[in-house]
Order: structure tokens, then C-alpha cells, then sequence
């Protein structure tokens, strides 16, 4: 190896940004593991490379004796002791460099930085994704393995597990998809990037690029609540009273939330007004039910809900679910009573 080496590793430290004395390590110990299979396994020695010439020495460390009974490891007092340097039990470090151990050498350095530029690359790739955890990435369906479906994310690989998969979706080789980055984890192969159809965050960033009264922040996202697949109630807040929050996410003649159903495959997005009075926000949350009454239980942070006879079907959902969703967007128990049930329990 010779200065050219040296000018192609400074330059291949510098475009892949991998720190230089880390990489001059990684070759020394590998320079040191060519010399030990291929000359001398049992020696005690070191290897060094010089950072600015690229000339690779070996030395062997020998302990300095009387007399040698093992030359690899020992050298004489007489042949230590040229200059009066040494002294018995001192280590002597003597170049024992093969001839022909440059070739080996480049060998070796030539497969560390070929592992170290794919373990610098996973790093960037790891670096780049890791910033989008929480984001949307629109992503092509590469195969199908199992129940697992793998994606492509440009630069990488998704994997969309069963239980982030909506409910009777199918997919198909070449599928373009929105998925939600859940988390990004270091793998040996690579950065494994979990992503997910069925979180609320894909829903909440679906109408934050759809909506440009989110994207300015004069209207909020304040809670999201979502069974995928099926239903969604989202509660939304405008800062300014001349924009309403409701209005501008369903869009003009319901463009907007329209787009994201259909992303959605056709689950229903419930858009309410959220308010800062429990009983007006539970009141909204149940719909599209109509809300007689609402009592609140601050402590318990609990409420009993009246409804009138024919909307308590409606009020509660099917399997519950809109009730269920209701609790969940607004975080209180929430107890459903028909008008009738209300007044037979209060003996009317």
C-alpha cells in the first residue's frame, strides 16, 4: 500500500463520513489477523500503518532473555542489547515484515472498508429514516411473505406486520400505499423500519398534508380515537372564529375527507368540534347522535348521557363502538341512557 491508498481512504472518509481513525484501527486489526493465518499464528506482534505513506510494518514483540528457547517470542540479550538499550525481561519490538505481505495486506484493508462502507451506509439510511419516525411515506409493495408485506421505501425496506394491517385489506405486488412510520431500529442487515397502516398517526398526518388550515395551525388536530378499517372520530379546534375547524377538514362538498376515506379504503371519518366544556365535547363526540343531557362527574371524570329513545342505538353503535370511540377520543367514561330509562330510574 502506498500514498495513493492513503489519498483514496482520506477521500472515501470523507464522502461516506466514517471517522479515519476508526477505519485505520478496523485495518490494523485485520492486517494483524492476515499476518497471524498466513506467517506466524503463534507469534506476539503487531501491525501498524502509517496514515500519511500507507507502508505497513509488522513487528514481533520478544521478550529479552539469556538464552532463546523459543525464537519467536524470545530474543537473545546479546543481540537486544546492541546499543546497552535493553535489559533482561525487557520487550523488544523487531520488525519482521514478510516480503510478499503487501498484497495479503491490501487484501485485507480492501475487505474492511468494503464492510465498513456498508455499516457507514446502514448508518446514514438508519440517520435518514430515523427522522421520520411519525411521518407518512407513500410506499410500493415489494412481496409478500406470509402474512408479512414488505415494502419500498426508496432508500430501504418497510415491514407492515399483521396487526398493522386494516382489516380485509389485500395487497399486491406493485401497490402504491400510504403507510405511518411507527418506529426505526438498527439491524444488522440494515435499519428495519416498522410502519403501519392501522395507527391514528396515519389519519392525523393524512389531513395535516390535506388541509392547509392544519398545515398553517390555525386549525388543530386535538384527539384522534380509531378502530382501523372501520371508524374514526377525530376532534378538531380553530383558533380563529371566522374559520370553522369541522368545515375546513371535510372540504367543499367533502373533497377532502373524501381523498383521505378513499386512502383509508372506505373507513368513516367522524369530524367533531372539540371544546374545552366536557359536557359539550362528550355531547359531540356520541355523534351523530342527538344529546338531550350530559352530567358530569369531574372527580370520577365520568359522564351519564341522555339520548332520546330512538337514538340510543345510534348513540351507542354498532357492537358499541361508537360509544367505545367516544370514550376514547374525549378520555371519560361515558354511561348512555335513553330518555325512558333516565326518568323510570329517577321513579318519574
Amino acid at each position: 500500500m502506498n500514498v495513493e491508498f492513503v489519498e483514496a481512504l482520506n477521500e472515501l472518509c470523507k464522502t461516506r463520513r466514517i471517522k479515519k481513525e476508526v477505519l485505520l484501527e478496523a485495518i490494523e486489526q485485520a492486517l494483524m489477523s492476515a499476518y497471524k493465518k498466513n506467517f506466524d499464528s503463534n507469534s506476539n506482534a503487531r501491525v501498524t500503518l502509517d496514515a500519511v505513506t500507507g507502508e505497513v510494518a509488522v513487528y514481533a514483540q520478544k521478550k529479552v532473555v539469556e538464552q532463546v528457547e523459543n525464537p519467536q517470542l524470545e530474543i537473545s540479550i546479546d543481540n537486544a542489547a546492541v546499543d546497552n538499550k535493553y535489559q533482561l525481561g525487557d520487550i523488544v519490538e523487531v520488525e519482521v515484515t514478510p516480503r510478499n505481505f503487501g498484497r495479503i495486506a491490501a487484501q485485507a484493508a480492501k475487505q474492511v472498508i468494503v464492510q465498513r462502507i456498508r455499516e457507514a451506509e446502514r448508518g446514514v439510511i438508519y440517520d435518514e429514516y430515523i427522522e421520520k419516525e411519525a411521518e407518512i411515506l407513500t410506499a410500493i409493495v415489494l412481496r409478500i411473505e406470509g402474512k408479512n408485506v414488505f415494502v419500498d421505501l426508496n432508500r430501504t425496506e418497510g415491514v407492515l406486520e399483521p396487526s398493522q394491517q386494516m382489516p380485509e385489506e389485500e395487497f399486491h405486488v406493485g401497490d402504491r400505499i400510504k403507510v405511518y412510520v411507527m418506529e426505526v431500529n438498527r439491524a444488522q442487515k440494515g435499519p428495519q423500519v416498522m410502519v403501519s397502516r392501522t395507527h391514528s398517526g396515519l389519519v392525523k398526518r393524512l389531513f395535516e398534508m390535506e388541509v392547509p388550515e392544519i398545515q398553517s395551525g390555525v386549525v388543530q388536530i386535538k384527539s384522534i380515537a380509531r378502530e382501523a378499517g372501520y371508524r374514526t372520530k377525530m376532534a378538531v379546534y380553530s383558533s380563529d372564529s371566522a374559520v370553522d375547524p369541522v368545515g375546513a377538514c371535510v372540504g367543499q362538498r367533502g373533497t377532502r375527507v373524501e381523498s383521505i376515506v378513499n386512502e383509508l379504503r372506505g373507513e368513516k371519518v367522524d369530524i367533531i368540534k372539540w371544546s374545552s366544556d366536557p359536557a359539550e365535547y362528550i355531547a359531540q363526540a356520541l355523534s351523530p347522535a342527538k344529546v338531550v343531557g350530559v352530567f358530569v362527574n369531574e372527580h370520577e371524570k365520568a359522564a351519564k348521557v341522555v339520548v332520546l329513545d330512538n337514538q340510543l342505538s345510534l348513540a351507542i353503535g354498532k357492537e358499541g363502538q361508537n360509544a367505545r370511540l367516544a370514550a376514547k377520543l374525549t378520555g371519560w367514561k361515558i354511561d348512555i341512557k335513553s330518555q325512558s330509562q333516565m326518568e323510570e330510574s329517577m321513579g318519574v
